[in-house]
This record gives structure tokens, sequence and C-alpha cells, in this order.
């Protein structure tokens, strides 16, 4: 029965060429749309999932009040990790001091490169869970070792052999390659952390970082924990939480310094506070595009529907003779049914077709690496899903419509649509232009608001301003002779130093006074 059902809606699909065309390319881009953001929905939701700790990988933080506004940060003080390990060890598999990701320049001969890495304590190869190529996770243990992305050593050393291999970072340490990772997915937090050498190191070369180590008032760090399987974030923190205040002068306490985990899950989704409250973040995105993703389709199956009861009186006089001949009703809805499932299983490999022609754009515009996952078994469940549920959606009100005719007036030729029969469409072509007015309106104000934000005054003029990072000791220390270099080349009118971009603040400082201060204020 199915197989005829087929055969039957093959044949009517082709009889009827053009408006075939028109209902399977309606459908096929409205779907290609759906699923563009349906993969950038899903790769928001499995981003850090890479990490099998995912579920208990935190970073520390902690929330106050300063000068009367709230705050939440993640840099913290050196001895906060000494207090951790001391008191509440038994609560974490793993304690790992960290810097942020930074640009160091890697040397080995004459071959200079510059790459982004992280300093980290040991335990960081085996709570990320590297996927170790070469070496062990216990690659960090010596105070003088590096371990390298698989791109890193490719551009390193090429085809060669990494493991072993000494070179040098920033012109200053020298290291051993003790192991090689694959490169970390880009839909991770630390995707771009071309290389991890060891905390010692830095510690060993940074003078201030040492004086640190008692200096409750030295916010420059950052830490990762991985807890017990036996305890819970809610419960830890509840633990740690006065940990930093009970450190801090009595004069300070009025700053209420609370100690807190930020687990990996809302890392990415919810990254945005306000004051001291996490307000949400990307995961804003991920509902307004969802949003967007079912209205495009919905447009297209009520774009299906139009069409199919459009032709209602081409198609009365064949419903006539089937029940003439003793057809069913529900044979009659299978059967519209089934050329709806066909028109959109077509529909459906048209739509993955022209995902995988716009994907490297998509990418482009949302900063992605995502690809079709086409040996993914869900992939195929979900897309059947996905067909089925968009067939029935698009199918179901034309089959019902078609199959409730009369034989009897349609084979007499007195054939009319009923008074109230055009409603249903009428209120399908309304919702169809109210949602696309809706998306054209929504679409409009973006771009101006970004055109806007583009264009608008920032307080300084930017023609001819440059801003380029000294990824190197060798050219922080060598300023003046860059600046007169460039001077006398009349390259530069004027050229200035930074510890921090002209657009950011990286750093801060207190007890500063002034005439008229407010002596409450900090």
């Amino acid at each position: 029965m199915f197989k005829n059902n087929i055969k039957i809606a093959l044949r009517n699909l082709v009889k009827n060429r053009v408006y075939s065309g028109i209902n399977i390319g309606g459908l096929a881009v409205g779907m290609a749309v759906a699923m563009l953001i349906g993969l950038w929905i899903y790769d928001e939701f499995s981003f850090n999932q890479y990490h099998p700790n995912y579920d208990s990988i935190a970073k520390v933080m902690t929330k106050g009040n300063f000068n009367g506004d709230a705050f939440a940060t993640s840099e913290l003080p050196r001895p906060l990790e000494a207090e951790l390990r001391n008191k509440y060890g038994s609560d974490f598999k793993s304690i790992v001091m960290s810097r942020s990701d930074e640009n160091h320049i890697l040397s080995i001969g004459a071959k200079n490169i510059s790459q982004v890495g992280r300093f980290m304590q040991e335990g960081a190869p085996e709570m990320l869970s590297l996927d170790m190529l070469q070496g062990t996770y216990g690659g960090l243990k010596d105070m003088n070792s590096i371990l390298l992305s698989a791109s890193a050593a490719k551009a390193l050393f090429g085809d060669a052999d990494a493991l072993n291999k000494t070179l040098r970072i920033d012109n200053q340490m020298d290291v051993k390659v003790t192991g090689v990772y694959e490169d970390l997915p880009y839909n991770t937090e630390f995707s771009g952390t071309q290389f991890l050498s060891t905390w010692d190191l830095m510690l060993s070369n940074n003078k201030w970082m040492r004086d640190a180590a008692n200096q409750w008032g030295n916010s420059s760090f950052r830490m990762y924990v991985q807890l017990q399987p036996n305890t819970t974030m809610e419960a830890v923190s509840a633990k740690i939480k006065g940990v930093w205040q009970a450190h801090v002068s009595e004069e300070d306490k009025k700053y209420n310094l609370q100690v807190f985990l930020n687990p990996m899950s809302r890392w990415h989704l919810y990254s945005e506070w306000k004051g001291d409250v996490n307000t949400g973040g990307r995961i804003d995105y991920v509902w307004l595009f969802g949003i967007i993703g079912v209205f495009v389709l919905l447009l297209a199956c009520i774009n299906f529907m139009n069409l199919s009861t459009a032709r209602s009186e081409k198609r009365a006089k064949e419903v006539g003779i089937r029940k003439a001949v003793g057809s069913w009703r529900g044979q009659l809805t299978t059967q519209f049914l089934s050329e709806s499932f066909l028109t959109v299983t077509i529909s459906f490999f048209i739509a993955i077709l022209l995902s995988a022609i716009a994907l490297p754009w998509f990418n482009e515009l949302a900063n992605k690496r995502m690809t079709i996952p086409w040996q993914n078994a869900y992939f195929w469940l979900i897309s059947a899903a996905f067909v089925v549920v968009t067939s029935l959606l698009s199918g179901s009100y034309p089959a019902l419509y078609l199959s409730s005719f009369n034989p009897v007036t349609v084979l007499k030729g007195t054939f009319t649509a009923g008074r109230f029969s055009s409603l249903p469409r009428k209120a399908l072509v309304v919702t169809q232009f109210t949602v696309s007015i809706a998306l054209i309106i929504g679409t409009i104000m973006v771009y101006r608001q970004i055109q806007y934000a583009k264009d608008r005054p920032v307080g300084y003029n930017r023609n001819g301003l440059l801003m380029i990072e000294m990824k190197s000791p060798d050219v922080k220390n060598k300023f003046s002779v860059l600046y007169n270099e460039l001077k006398s080349a009349g390259i530069i009118e004027q050229m200035a130093c930074s510890n921090s971009p002209l657009t950011g603040v990286w750093s801060n400082n207190s007890g500063f006074e002034w005439k008229g201060k407010d002596p409450n204020k900090t």
C-alpha cells in the first residue's frame, strides 16, 4: 500500500513540475535555514563537552562589593591556592593555578613563531583530558618542560619527531618538549591554547609572581579545579565562601569578598555578569535563533499548505472518483500525507546540499568551525524525525481538507468550496505575512544597530592609529630603538607603550589619595 502511495505521489510530482518545483524549492530553503541554525545551536550547547570531566571542572571566582558596586571576577590572589589545598583538599581531585592565554615567541635555531599558550600546574593535562599523541599526562612535572599542540609541533619541527627537542620561550626560557597533544576543537574554552608550559617556570622568571605568594591583595591569577565524585559545586562553594574574607584587614572587610565555583557548563552560555549576578549570555541568542529557526520552517510549511489547498478544485475530481470506487477517507488522507512525505524528503536532501554549500560562509559569519556530522547516527535519527514532523506539519491540513470532498457533488460538477472553507487558508496567509514582516523588521533593526555601533563617536581619532601587540620581551626592552627607527624612516608621527589595549583595562591599583577624596571610597 505504502509503495503504491509513493508511486502515485511521484507521478503527481512529475506531472505538475512547476508546482512541484516551487513547493520543493520553498521547503528546501526553509529546511536549510533551520538546519544551519540547528547546527549552530548544537555547537553552542556542546561547547566544552569535548572534555570528559566537563561536569566536575570549575573555575574559582570571587564576588564582592566595591564602592557600592557589586562585581564578580576570576582573577584571584596566589595565597588562595595554599588555603584550598590545606583546608579543603579532600573536596578536590585537582587544583591547577594558571595564567590566561598569552602570545609567546617559541624559537628553535633561527626559526621563531608566535603561539598562544598558558603556564599551568602539572595537573592541567589530566584535568582537561588532552589527547596525547606523544608523551603522557605527567609531561609538566619537570619545571623546564613544554607540551605542544600537534599544529604547533608541525610549525616548529615539520614532520620530524618533536619529543625531547629543546626550544626557547620568549628568548628567555629553555624548555624540553615532553609531549604532543591533539589540537583541541574550536568549541572549547582552551581551543586557542597551542602549548602548555609549567607554572614553576613562570614563577622562576617573574619576581613579582614569587612575591605574590603571600599577597592577598594581588589578584592576578586564575585557578581551575576538578571536584571529587562524592561532592557537588554548591556544597564546595558553601564551604570555601569565606576563605578570602578571613584574610583581609578589618578595613577591607567592607568589600564582603566571597569565593565560589563557576562550573564549566556555564562558562560559555552563561558568561555575562551584572554586578555579582550571573545574568545569562549567549543562551539568550540560542533561544532567539531557535525561535527564528522554528518560524522560518513554519513559513515554509504554511507555504506548502497554501499551495496544496489552492489546487483543491484540480484534485476534487480525483477525490470524487476514488471515493466512488470505494476508497475510504483514511486511505485518501494517507495518500496525500504520502505526497507530503515524498516532497519533504526530496526537499530535505536538497536542504542538506544547500547547507553544505552555505556552511563555509556561515562558519565565517558565526566564527565557528562547524561541519555536517555525516557519520553521526544521532544526526540521521534527528533528521528522520525532522522529516516526519515536517511532513505531518505541512501535509496534515491539505490531507484532511482534500479528503473531505463529497463525491456526489464533485462528479455532478456542482462542487464549490464551502462558505468558511477558505478561512483556514486566509488565517495561514495572515500568519505567514505577519511572521515575514516581523523577521524583515527585526533584520533591518539589527542591521541599523550594527551600522550605528561601527560609526558612533568613540572619543578619539582612529585615523592612522595602529595597535601592535608586543609578543616578546625583546620588543618591550628595545622600545626606544624601534621608535627611533620608525620615526627616522617617516613611518610614524608618535608612538607610545602601554600594558593594556587602548580599548580596555587589564589591571587596576588602589591606595591613591587626592584632595577632596571621599574617605569611604577606594
